[in-house]
């Protein structure tokens, strides 16, 4: 194929405007080379709370021209519709239209306050566990079938007191209301709190960086993933 006379005037033409296009988006941008603009980051209750205000912060610092909003939500939000530009999410995206890297771990433990511990006693299995006040989730049946995965049958009614609220959740297994599962990382460190059955498997709960793919050519998208991506994969979430 040879391009013709036309085909070069029209190449030129194209040069052109393709120069004029580079003038204008600088201009409108200030600086072309300026990582700027607005970045939306969704993740759950938990992980909005307890790990992106550090990561966030940071960001800012490295990227003070980025303007960066955190949607803090267990429902996930819908990238392709651009509710969010990232997530971190707590299950895989199977959506072809999505690019997802899984960056970590939340190790779940079995919790509970001293406080109730002492005024209740402390269970030795999970026989007499399931004796004692147990927290869980009202409509989400994640708890139900991580403890049917165990091998033990319970339903909604197993928990004493029910909240889909991860934060109140956790807050009221602190103060003294009962057993709960939280996430080790969480729960450890905290004085007046105790793990209970450390033999339990209580497994882990996979940590995804979403994105939808067509961001990757958006410089300041892709900064604040690729940041994130490293400030969570280096985050130390086990007992």
């Amino acid at each position: 194929m040879t391009l013709t006379e036309a085909g070069r005037e029209l190449f030129e033409k194209a040069q052109g405007l393709e120069r004029e296009a580079a003038a204008f988006s600088m201009a409108a941008t200030g600086r072309s080379s300026e990582l700027a603009g607005t970045v939306r980051i969704a993740a759950s209750e938990v992980v909005s709370h307890y790990i992106m205000p550090s990561a966030i912060s940071e960001l800012k610092r490295q990227e003070p021209a980025l303007e960066i909003e955190l949607v803090s939500s267990n429902e996930l939000q819908n990238l392709l519709i651009r509710d969010a530009d990232i997530a971190v999410r707590m299950v895989e995206s199977s959506q072809s239209e999505l690019i997802t890297r899984k960056v970590n771990e939340l190790s779940i433990g079995c919790y509970a306050a001293t406080s109730y511990l002492e005024r209740a006693g402390r269970p030795l299995n999970a026989e007499e566990l399931f004796n004692h006040v147990i927290i869980g989730y009202d409509r989400n049946d994640l708890l139900i079938n991580g403890i049917r995965a165990l091998g033990y049958n319970v339903n909604r009614h197993t928990f004493a007191i029910r909240t889909d609220a991860q934060i109140a959740h956790w807050k009221i297994v602190q103060a003294g209301g009962g057993v709960g599962f939280v996430p080790d990382f969480i729960a450890g460190n905290q004085a007046g709190m105790e793990r209970l059955l450390p033999d339990l498997p209580t497994g882990s709960i996979p940590m995804w960086l979403t994105a939808h793919r067509e961001l990757r050519t958006s410089r300041r998208v892709r900064r604040a993933y690729d940041f994130l991506a490293g400030q969570l994969s280096k985050l130390d979430l086990s007992p």
